[in-house]
């Protein structure tokens, strides 16, 4: 089922496509956007993906709230986001249409279900006229396709109920959108083959097979497409390289750490959205001697998973913010006690339960200080999806190496989008040696080393080294229960100077551009991709603009401050109402500019472009 190698319509040539699939939520727009992610990166193509779902589980059908999308950037160059304007949306009902058509770039294709636009239908999505027909949409190049007649035309003659044909309705839009950018249907047969296997499902995989075939056929053979496209491969650096999502990467990143560090990893979750992703992706790896435990709430999770650590595994445990909220307690309990643990937080829109399917860097002052007393915890923060990986695997060596608690950012839109990503090889990567205690005459449960202030990790059952533990206040070195002021005080000031310490154990913060300048961008988290790429476009029209983007956020690097310095002006676009800018206003006095956005949606870079050119000016 390959394409044709020479379409008999004429092909032409782009640098990079951004397309958005938009319709109901039992519409398949991630499964289809999925797949056609998938055969991009086998393609070679540099890809950036922004699925979007609906908060409710299940919004009436044809409701604005119901509303699933999927956008993919698909590229020839380095590419770092999902674009911020569609140059194709497929609509397959009318609510799809309205919530996704004004970010659809002037003179965009836009491709339209006509079979959805029933009256009742327009109604549910308050449309007071039927946009087919009044004009509305004459901005666009607008193709419209009887999607759902043209996906029962392919299945006429199996058996199977008109509401069961219907759902095939996905995999006919796809087989058009692989025709219109000379794409292999391959990839994606194979993918229905090894997912409907077997004879119960044959007629399911045939019907599937069958709507993607015409779905291309229809693109190939009418007259209404005049032109394919095609999109040609990018050069990226030599490489195995796999699709992955964030969640996907983070869990192999935990997953990866423990094996350096030759420890049993327990993952501990309650179910959240968005950070569940991350439970279902890790606990595929039991043949890793990885252990997963679904607790009854957040508070049960933490608690279990810094037993783990008591133990001698490596705890973690993943929420979003509303469950770190819940574990404040118990995460301060650890850091009392000086075990290790890593807290993954996959922040969404809040406050409360918010916008549980909607991004945001909301949780940074959470974090940083949400606990009682004074109780440091080092934090980290991932860029990309691909990244997760990496910044799993650095929140682990440090929660490890400074028996410590230590929290892993991570957000829905890097947990859910996904990017090419080069695998290393298991050589690359550093293992780690833990020295545990076992003799003694030497022990003491608080006696720390030198340079780093750092307790040694005594594991239970160890002859001799029997201590107390608890949150109650611990004296210095016996660690025996003390109230005395002046312990408190020396115990408090070395386990949030041990956090201080970090910075020399993290790498120097680097600068992208000049060292000094009229202009420094200052990014964390998912904000990465939007703020290089433009960046990127301001230092090509000559601008004299820099960016530095962090990834550890407790302690910042050692040399920040020196970077901070050497710029005029400084701008920090962010995700929430400006808590980084707090934190870098407060910790350096620098009178960083703020650039907030709450929305529920990443950047766009044409917004942070604005921005920067209004402080150049």
């Amino acid at each position: 089922m390959a394409t044709q190698d020479t379409l008999e319509k004429p092909i032409e040539e782009l640098e990079s496509v951004v397309i958005r699939l938009a319709g109901d939520s039992g519409d398949g727009m991630q499964l289809t956007g999925g797949q056609f992610t998938r055969t991009a990166a086998l393609l070679g193509n540099d890809i950036s993906t922004l699925p979007d779902f609906p908060a409710e589980i299940r919004a009436p059908a044809g409701s604005l709230p119901g509303v699933s999308s999927f956008q993919l950037n698909f590229s020839s160059r380095d590419i770092f986001t999902p674009g911020d304007a569609p140059h194709v949306l497929v609509a397959m009902n009318p609510a799809g249409l309205k919530t996704n058509v004004g970010d659809l770039e002037d003179g965009g294709i836009l491709v339209i279900n006509t079979d959805a636009f029933t009256k009742a239908n327009l109604n549910k999505a308050s449309y007071q006229t039927n946009p087919l027909d009044d004009g509305s949409l004459a901005r666009y190049r607008v193709f419209k396709v009887p999607i759902t007649t043209q996906n029962a035309k392919a299945l006429e003659g199996l058996e199977m109920s008109t509401r069961q044909a219907e759902r095939s309705k996905n995999f006919w839009a796809l087989g058009l959108l692989y025709w219109l950018y000379n794409r292999s249907m391959d990839n994606t047969v194979r993918f229905l083959e090894q997912r409907f296997a077997g004879a119960e499902r044959a007629t399911i995989l045939e019907a599937n097979k069958r709507a993607m075939l015409a779905g291309y056929n229809y693109g190939d053979t009418t007259e209404i497409f005049t032109t394919a496209y095609r999109v040609r491969k990018a050069n990226l650096p030599a490489g195995t390289y796999r699709n992955i999502t964030g969640a996907e990467a983070a869990a192999m990143g935990f997953v990866a750490a423990a094996r350096m560090f030759d420890k049993p990893l327990f993952y501990t979750a309650y179910p959240i959205t968005p950070a569940s992703e991350v439970l279902h992706e890790i606990a595929q790896f039991k043949h890793f001697g990885v252990k997963t435990f679904q607790a009854e709430d957040e508070i049960a999770a933490v608690c279990a998973a810094i037993g783990a650590s008591f133990g001698g595994s490596i705890g973690l445990t993943c929420t979003s913010g509303p469950g770190i909220a819940l574990k404040s307690e118990a995460i301060n309990l650890a850091h009392a006690v000086e075990l290790p643990l890593v807290i993954a937080d996959i922040q969404r829109a809040g406050p409360s339960t918010g916008m549980p399917t909607k991004t945001e860097q909301g949780d940074l002052l959470q974090c940083m200080f949400g606990r009682n007393s004074d109780s440091s915890c080092a934090i980290v923060a991932a860029a990309t999806p691909g990244d997760c990986f990496y910044m799993a695997m650095e929140a682990t060596r440090l929660a490890v190496q400074f028996m410590t608690p230590v929290f892993f950012m991570s957000d829905g839109y890097l947990g859910n989008g996904s990017e090419p990503w080069r695998i290393p090889a298991s050589s690359d990567l550093e293992r780690y040696t833990i020295i545990h205690p076992t003799d003694p005459a030497t022990f003491a449960p608080y006696r720390r080393d030198p340079n780093t202030l750092v307790r040694p990790w005594a594991i239970p059952g160890t002859p001799g080294l029997e201590h107390r533990i608890g949150g109650v206040e611990k004296a210095d070195i016996t660690g025996n229960i003390s109230y005395d002021p002046h312990n408190h005080e020396k115990m408090t000031i070395m386990r949030n100077e041990k956090i201080a310490r970090i910075v020399d154990y993290i790498p120097l913060q680097e600068v992208y551009g000049d060292p000094e300048g009229d202009l420094l961008v200052l990014s964390w988290g998912s904000t990465y991709g939007a703020a290089i790429t433009a960046v990127h476009k301001l230092r090509d029209q000559g601008a004299s603009i820099s960016h530095a983007h962090l990834r550890y956020l407790n302690p910042f690097p050692k040399n920040l401050g020196d970077i901070l310095q050497r710029f005029k002006k400084v701008v920090i676009p962010e995700l929430n109402l400006g808590q980084l800018r707090l934190l870098i206003r407060a910790r350096y006095l620098v009178d960083a500019v703020g650039l907030p956005k709450v929305q529920g949606l990443p950047f766009k870079v044409s917004e942070i472009v604005a921005k920067c050119e209004e402080l150049l000016a």
